[in-house]
């Protein structure tokens, strides 16, 4: 390795070519980051020159050069193997100086500029032979069109992208600063370029054809703009492929060009970091193949050891790696159709995508492998159904989600080294039955209903996430489980507007309640599931808010711009009350865990849903679930309100002394003459005092089997 420090004139005045691998990272430098930044360090430096300080210099930072063997005959020519960006810019700032020279009438500086830039025509062997620095592929159209253009030069007729806006950039910022003093324009020209040429210093490591580039290449990829996983790879497979003599341009392009295109350029965002998504494709497909989480910032490096103990060649590995990102592409793209019917892969990823959830993708991923090629497409299919009743029935109940990508991978692990007498589908289900823990149980069909029956579902989901539910029971309707058409197409996916049946502006038009508990259980009941639809065609605040019968009603509204099944049974009621909610809220229960169903008999109980479960459930799931039945009466228990009996209705509400209170806290308080009150210790089942009605809703909440029992009077 020789090192030595160099400024842009010793870099670049031989004949030379400094050759950007193909499968370097495409120029990514920006004028805020980095090209303001030098061309201040520039103007400064000419300055502190001019203030009498005759050796001033300034360090651009390093590059790394290795010579390779070239035919006799033609040009030096070295592989740059890091500083790829900083050797780029500095050729496109010097040729935009060369450009200002030119269009002043400054021939002779022009000349030594032109130097640092373009070869002699007379050492050029070959048309690619005219600029001393070649980038990698994907930018040297642009590059070469920038470089080309004649003085005076018109950006705006040049291929828009980073390298022409970097030429304009310098281009502009030259021409403003040499005619800042007209009069002395050929004087500070004659100091801009020396500043440039000579001033400014470079570190040139210059390694021996023995000495290992990848492994400096490593060590220097933090300075200037961060390389992604993939930009790292990609350079530890290409250079791989060079030492083993393949036809490395070929295989850029068939195996790896794609990934420097939008889609995967494009960032994606999982627990709140974004990633280029082939970054994150990267990670998950060696998540899939090495059954190991992967830390972000060991991606690099768990890969390299993948490679060496598979003992895979290169070229076979990019294929492998461009035919599961052709497959990773084509379920990503299909998920994101709005109309028709989707494959059930692309079903099962759009409504992960509602869930905000890529822990997934490996599982996808190793199901599209070779290896899992034998399985056919109704135990795939049987396989996402599962997963999908995992994830949304969990999401449903707000499930703890910490711990469930590491969760992921222990079933990713169980499904790959299943029995091969046991079909992947029953290996999934059989594994996620039997959970316990917080992060991985799968919630049986008591904690759903126990659950969403009085939820605020409008408040607490996010709305692509009740969309998504709302699209699915729809869809059920019309005849689509697991997205297969009987009938009709699909409703639109991701299009319609969650509308409030009764508005939650209710006092406008639907007053004709007395009671402020009535008002404030009203007030949380409009927010449930069973008051919620969707409509292909949002209704005005005029509509939206009308009272539900009238020629120009909230009902007539919705029977005019709806034609969802998921409305029609609410269009045919001639009244919309707390009664019709609570009815459709079971209704929309049902079909929701029949959509996203568990094995028959399946009770999925965690600590945490337990706990969870005490805390949320209200007096209509005791009803709901048997252990009171209306007309129930409960027995206030403080001595001081000894005597005072309440009844129990079937919506939930307590009757007492001819008043209705919608819950047990209020009826309480009224007794207790206000202030805070514990109404669930407050109120006992029975007479002795012996069950209050916290201890029922503990046996509740702990899915206590109670078709056998029965209810308490």
């Amino acid at each position: 390795m020789l090192t030595q420090v160099t400024s842009p004139q010793q870099v670049f005045f031989s004949p030379q070519r400094l050759i950007v691998p193909l499968f370097q990272r495409p120029y990514v430098w920006s004028r805020e980051v980095q090209w303001e930044p030098l061309w201040n360090d520039v103007t400064r430096l000419i300055d502190v020159i001019a203030e009498g300080d005759g050796q001033a210099t300034h360090f651009l930072g390093a590059v790394v050069l290795q010579a390779q063997a070239t035919a006799l005959g033609d040009l030096p020519q070295y592989t740059v193997i890091d500083g790829q960006q900083r050797l780029t810019t500095l050729q496109i700032l010097l040729d935009a100086l060369h450009a200002q020279l030119e269009s002043r009438g400054l021939a002779h500086l022009a000349a030594q500029v032109l130097t640092l830039v373009e070869n002699p025509e007379s050492f050029r062997q070959h048309p690619d032979d005219r600029f001393k620095v070649w980038p990698t592929n994907r930018d040297r159209p642009a590059f070469s069109a920038a470089m080309s253009a004649e003085a005076p030069i018109d950006h705006s007729s040049l291929p828009a992208g980073r390298l022409v806006d970097a030429h304009r950039y310098f281009f502009e910022a030259i021409g403003e600063w040499l005619d800042a003093e007209p009069s002395t324009v050929e004087r500070r020209a004659g100091l801009l370029v020396p500043a440039i040429t000579t001033r400014l210093q470079i570190v040139t490591i210059q390694l021996l054809s023995h000495e290992d580039a990848q492994e400096i290449f490593e060590t220097l990829n933090a300075r200037g703009t961060p390389l992604t996983a993939a930009d790292l790879i990609k350079n530890y497979l290409f250079q791989r492929l060079e030492k083993d003599a393949a036809a490395t341009e070929s295989a850029y392009q068939d195996y790896w060009a794609d990934f420097e295109t939008p889609f995967w350029e494009a960032e994606v965002t999982t627990g709140r970091i974004k990633y280029a998504r082939s970054s994150l494709f990267l990670t998950q497909w060696l998540t899939a193949k090495t059954l190991k989480e992967i830390p972000a910032r060991e991606v690099f490096m768990q890969f390299k050891r993948y490679v060496g103990a598979s003992g895979t060649d290169i070229l076979t590995l990019l294929r492998a790696l461009r035919s599961a990102a052709d497959r990773y592409r084509a379920f990503t793209e299909g998920a994101a159709v709005r109309d028709g019917a989707l494959s059930r892969l692309n079903l099962f990823v759009y409504r992960m995508s509602t869930l905000d959830s890529e822990i997934t993708k490996p599982l996808l991923i190793w199901l599209g492998e070779p290896e899992q090629a034998a399985l056919d497409e109704l135990e795939r299919a049987r396989l996402l159904g599962t997963l999908e009743s995992w994830f949304v029935r969990r999401a449903l109940v707000r499930a703890q989600s910490q711990g469930t990508n590491r969760f992921m991978l222990d079933l990713l692990t169980q499904l790959a080294k299943r029995p091969a007498t046991t079909a992947v589908d029953e290996a999934a289900r059989t594994y996620l039955a039997v959970q316990t823990s917080s992060f991985g149980y799968w919630p049986d069909d008591a904690e759903l209903r126990r659950e969403l029956v009085d939820l605020q579902a409008y408040r607490k989901f996010r709305k692509g996430r009740l969309r998504m539910v709302l699209e699915a029971v729809e869809d059920q309707r019309r005849g689509f489980p697991g997205g297969r058409s009987f009938s009709v197409s699909p409703v639109s996916r991701g299009v319609c507007t969650i509308e409030h049946i009764m508005p939650q502006e209710w006092r406008s038009n639907w007053n004709d309640l007395t009671d402020v508990e009535a008002e404030n259980r009203r007030d949380s009941i409009v927010q449930t599931l069973g008051n919620l639809t969707l409509v292909t065609q949002s209704l005005n605040a005029r509509l939206s808010n009308a009272a539900w019968i009238a020629s120009n009603g909230k009902r007539a509204a919705l029977v005019r711009h709806d034609t969802l099944l998921l409305t029609r049974d609410v269009v045919h009621a001639e009244s919309w009350s707390e009664a019709e909610i609570l009815s459709r809220t079971d209704d929309l229960v049902e079909a929701i865990s029949e959509i996203w169903s568990v094995p028959a008999g399946h009770r999925g109980i965690s600590d945490e849903a337990v706990g969870r479960a005490q805390y949320r459930t209200e007096v209509v799931d005791l009803v709901r679930a048997g252990l009171l039945s209306p007309g129930s009466i409960l027995y206030a228990k403080p001595a001081a309100h000894r005597g005072e009996l309440a009844t129990v209705n079937a919506d939930g509400s307590l009757l007492l002394n001819g008043v209705m209170y919608a819950t047990v806290s209020g009826a309480a308080r009224h007794l207790q003459g206000g202030g805070a009150v514990a109404g669930w210790q407050f109120w006992c089942i029975d007479p002795g005092f012996q069950r209050t009605m916290a201890d029922l809703r503990a046996e509740h909440a702990g899915g206590v089997d109670t078709s056998q029992t029965s209810p308490r009077k």
